[in-house]
């Protein structure tokens, strides 16, 4: 066997070891379901999460999601908004620079810099609330009502990662499919 046919057939093996694996995980999962359990309250936050999206550009929603994500330690919504971000057309680089984007500034504009800085500042809440400087960033690159979106965006992602870790969600994972 040549090394590409090595590589290939690791590769294969590999990506064949995670799907069982997620099923394994998925089926010993012993949290109860929390769209079943509470469906009211499950379609208000999906009609949330649906309303704080209007009008914001798809990769801009995607690279907050993920940003919170990361803070919050969400494998279940790093995962299901990384391939999401991938479908809506985002670059390997920037997904990878997501989580050091102060370090990589030169990967986003200025107008995705200032939401992230706000996703950090609203996600991290609790550290120091949201200072005047990084509110003000935020509203010099959106308007009134874009910045409210960005804002209840930010709101619904913390509220969908909580959910998430609550509940036992497994990384590799989608529901909504």
């Amino acid at each position: 066997m040549n090394t590409t046919t090595s590589t290939v057939a690791t590769a294969t093996a590999t990506a064949t070891d995670i799907a069982e694996a997620i099923t394994g995980a998925e089926a010993a999962r012993t949290r109860l379901d929390f769209a079943k359990s509470t469906p009211k309250v499950f379609r208000a936050i999906v009609g949330f999460d649906a309303a704080a999206r209007e009008g914001l550009d798809p990769t801009l929603v995607e690279l907050i999601q993920i940003r919170a994500s990361h803070l919050n330690h969400c494998a279940y919504c790093l995962h299901m908004h990384t391939n999401d971000a991938r479908k809506a057309g985002e670059s390997e680089d920037r997904l990878h620079m997501v989580a050091v984007w102060r370090e990589a500034r030169h990967f986003f504009t200025e107008r995705e810099q200032a939401a992230l800085a706000l996703t950090e500042a609203l996600t991290l809440v609790a550290d120091g609330g949201v200072p005047d400087e990084v509110y003000a960033q935020a509203a010099s690159h959106f308007d009134d009502g874009e910045l409210a979106h960005v804002l209840a965006l930010i709101m619904t992602i913390n509220t969908w990662n909580r959910v998430a870790l609550a509940t036992g969600k497994v990384a590799g994972t989608d529901e909504r499919r």
